[in-house]
């Protein structure tokens, strides 16, 4: 056969798979009226996650505890930590038998996976290249800070560094594809983790300090100017404090210290992940996302790892490219609705791939799909937990769960609200159709034995308007009252109440509710002592 027609067949079965992986509808984010959702398997996904610990998915022996842990909290998704220098220990030389393995057992338990690539970097840090990569430092440049110190994080001005870890990512990706196109047990990719800068709030190095010297590059112009309206106040205040220039050098268009240093680094942390995330789409185009380190109030860039995708630099991370579809907080920090409101003032989808698995993890997660309509929530170390079939997270997952076929059909449609309550914010107000809701935490019951304790527990609700005066609501801890908006004349009562569950997706009563359980027929009460879903019909009456 010539070298003519070889070519020619190598063309057509290109052609023919990537055909192929369109018609299969690999897992994509679609916009559902103002809101994004994850469609997998072309349907819509909601990811109720965990994150594995750093180490634990590093053998399948370390595994064998944690399945049966992962069905009892019922999770549909693993978040698992891929290691670049497990995967490519000697340089061009790939082992993908680990995940292979990982993905067929997660395939036996019915879960999904979202790889969490610890590539260039980790925490800031970079731990997880390989040893070829550590120990040549002539090739692979590292960070300096302001002192000329070298510090175990890789260079993201240098080529060197960015390809190397372009080709790990790239086989990566097409493993997965080869591997996963068809089952999609694989549904979104996290690139690098935690970018950040430290211990300064720019990189020093040679090859840095060349760039920090010339000309803001034209893709910040051209963003920044296109997007005027629209950049966060942030830093859309220190552009026009220092008089909207568009010529110039870094200093010279923000002005000098460590906030335009960070700006900087933001900048080019944003472009490389955006390189790594592009080479990766091209092989196979799963949704993308970066997460950060939440700063603490008060601290200068430097003082934090400076420079990720955080809220106040999302827009030069944005000026970076297109190829990552989401930026995400990871949250050790306790202002959970401040943070997340931040990162979608946007628009953007918000999805959290990380958070302390604390006694507030589950209320968060109630919250996450109620007030934001969001992608998902996944807490860290999942697998840390010693009874798995009490906690409070799994029963929050279970009701989500019987819930998400609903949630699903109303997602964009301004239907669907999330209270969270506590004892600094005990009522929440909230407006859903022509009804005012009065959420409460159940401790403001003057009867409730919780009511004169000093710290109240985290509390949560979901509501959704099935109808005009039908609604299921719940959650945890959460009182409810209703009021009507648009005749104030007029009473709200409640007709019928019912506590029940759904399976496949069809409502079964359990319990009719009235007397204690209402207060009489004057409120809807999710009481923080159960885990509950309620069917709600409300009437008015003068």
């Amino acid at each position: 056969m010539s070298n003519k027609i070889t070519n020619v067949w190598v063309i057509i079965i290109l052609l023919f798979s990537l055909n192929n992986l369109s018609a299969q509808q690999i897992p994509s984010l679609k916009k559902v009226g103002n809101k994004t959702q994850l469609f997998v398997n072309d349907k819509p996904f909601l990811v109720l996650g965990g994150e594995l610990g750093n180490s634990t998915a590093t053998s399948m022996e370390n595994m064998l505890d944690v399945w049966p842990k992962m069905e009892d909290m019922h999770l549909n998704t693993i978040l698992v930590p891929v290691y670049w220098e497990l995967i490519e220990p000697q340089e061009g030389e790939f082992d993908f038998t680990l995940y292979k393995e990982l993905i067929v057992e997660a395939r036996k338990q019915g879960l999904k996976i979202i790889p969490l690539w610890f590539g260039s970097w980790k925490n800031s840090m970079s731990s997880h290249a390989p040893a070829w990569v550590k120990k040549d430092q002539k090739r692979f440049p590292r960070v300096r800070d302001n002192f000329g110190k070298s510090q175990e994080i890789l260079s993201s001005f240098s080529d060197e560094v960015l390809l190397a870890d372009l080709k790990a990512y790239e086989a990566l990706m097409r493993f997965i594809r080869d591997f996963d196109s068809k089952e999609q047990t694989i549904i979104m990719m996290q690139v690098e983790n935690e970018i950040g800068m430290l211990p300064s709030a720019r990189d020093y190095e040679s090859l840095a300090e060349a760039q920090f010297k010339k000309d803001v590059p034209k893709a910040v112009i051209d963003y920044i100017q296109t997007e005027k309206e629209k950049l966060v106040p942030e830093f859309l205040h220190t552009w026009k404090t220092n008089g909207y220039k568009t010529k110039g050098n870094w200093e010279t268009i923000f002005g000098k210290g460590v906030q335009t240093d960070e700006y900087f680094m933001a900048y080019y942390y944003g472009l490389f992940a955006n390189k790594i995330a592009e080479a990766g789409k091209k092989i196979y185009p799963i949704p993308t996302f970066v997460n950060a380190a939440l700063n603490r109030l008060g601290r200068e860039p430097g003082a934090y790892p400076s420079a990720g995708p955080l809220p106040h630099v999302m827009d030069l991370w944005k000026a970076g490219g297109n190829a990552i579809d989401i930026l995400v907080p990871d949250f050790y920090n306790p202002d959970f609705k401040h943070w997340c409101d931040l990162y979608g003032r946007q628009g953007d989808p918000l999805f959290v791939p990380e958070h302390a698995f604390d006694n507030t993890a589950a209320a968060k997660a109630l919250f996450t799909f109620g007030n934001y309509e969001g992608i998902g929530f996944s807490p860290f170390f999942i697998e840390g937990t010693k009874n798995a079939k009490e906690e409070p997270l799994g029963k929050i997952y279970d009701i989500i769960n019987q819930l998400s076929p609903i949630i699903n059909n109303h997602i964009g449609k301004g239907k669907i609200k999330g209270v969270l309550a506590s004892k600094a914010i005990p009522e929440t107000i909230v407006r859903l159709g022509k009804y005012e809701l009065s959420c409460k935490h159940d401790y403001t019951l003057s009867w409730n034995p919780g009511a004169k304790v000093d710290e109240w527990p985290l509390a949560s609700a979901i509501i959704i308007q099935t109808g005009e005066d039908e609604f299921y609501i719940a959650g945890n801890g959460i009182v409810i009252t209703f009021k009507d908006i648009e005749d104030k004349n007029l009473n709200v009562g409640l007709l019928k109440v019912d506590e029940g569950s759904f399976t496949d997706g069809k409502w079964k009563a359990m319990r009719h509710l009235n007397g204690d359980q209402t207060h009489q027929g004057r409120h809807i009460n999710v009481s923080h002592n159960s885990y509950t879903i309620q069917r709600v019909e409300l009437y008015t009456y003068k």
